[in-house]
């Protein structure tokens, strides 16, 4: 099973910042100590190319994203103060992506220790979200051939509004969205599949909810490959979550998923998405649980 790492320490974050950048390397490092994955099974992809993000973004944001030229207003969009290590950051990410699907292909499963920027828009970033790395990596690997059909299953607490509009008019990519009903981004937009949860939703009602959305996902569209969003934030204890998961029930949900494509022989590339958990490091154990639970199913070895 490879894993894809890009170090997020490598742009300053304020402090006083509400993005945790820490629970990156404490994912990588509680992976590593614990042996559940080796050092030579983390790689870190070289930055993706302008010739990629464009097959999804616009030159014009393009340009002004790698230039500074970002007005006030799209900084305070995204969340994040502009820097040049940002932006390589922000590539990263997506190749990260884009090298995890190519992976799973050859290997049925592989993983982003990153990536999961479905706020970023054709033209425009918002929440913490610059390029969209799931929407690239389907484009890039749909352009190379690998693939056709895409099933995006975005299971961040937050709705994934940028890639359900990039791929509105795209018959060829499906968007499955479970997210919270009343949590950001205020205006939904509208993904070939949403499933609203309303506030304090727990386990038992949310993988119900799960079990029949990737059941009637399945029904509606015959996937080469399932990109899969497993975000942190939908924990009980998370900052920006306000549904009422534990780590069993997250961690089941992860098990679903894999279940699910295991049975149908689905390759699977997975991106870690959000988590702003209370303490920091809930949510890398929510992280690690998913690569433990990947592991178990598909019996890779560290």
């Amino acid at each position: 099973m490879k894993i894809y790492y890009h170090d997020i320490f490598t742009f300053p974050i304020p402090v006083g910042h509400r993005f945790p950048a820490e629970k990156y390397a404490l994912l990588r490092e509680k992976l590593l100590s614990e042996g559940i994955i080796s050092s030579d099974a983390l790689f870190t992809p070289l930055p993706a190319n302008d010739e990629q993000l464009l097959l999804v973004h616009d030159t014009e944001y393009l340009e002004r994203v790698k230039h500074g030229h970002l007005t006030d207003k799209e900084i305070r969009r995204i969340g994040l103060p502009w820097s040049a290590d940002l932006v390589d950051r922000a590539r990263r990410s997506v190749s990260s992506t884009i090298e995890a699907c190519r992976s799973a292909l050859s290997e049925n499963i592989s993983i982003n220790l990153g990536g999961g920027t479905h706020h970023a828009f054709a033209d425009h970033g918002a929440g913490y979200c610059i390029f969209n790395d799931c929407a690239v990596a389907a484009r890039q690997l749909q352009a190379e051939g690998l693939v056709e059909r895409i099933l995006i299953a975005d299971c961040d607490v937050h709705q994934g509004d940028g890639t359900a509009t990039i791929f509105s008019d795209d018959p060829s990519v499906f968007t499955f969205s479970i997210h919270g009903e009343k949590n950001y981004p205020l205006h939904k937009q509208i993904s070939d599949l949403d499933i609203a949860l309303p506030d304090g939703t727990g386990d038992k009602e949310y993988l119900a909810a799960l079990e029949s959305g990737i059941q009637l996902a399945n029904e509606l569209f015959a996937a080469d490959l399932v990109i899969y969003l497993a975000g942190a934030d939908p924990y009980q204890d998370d900052r920006l979550g306000r549904l009422s998961l534990s780590k069993l029930g997250l961690a089941r949900r992860d098990r679903h998923v894999f279940e699910f494509c295991q049975r149908l022989r689905l390759p699977i590339a997975v991106v870690m998405s959000g988590g702003y958990g209370r303490q920091i490091e809930d949510t890398a154990d929510i992280h690690f649980a998913t690569v433990k639970v990947a592991q178990d199913i598909f019996g890779m070895s560290p």
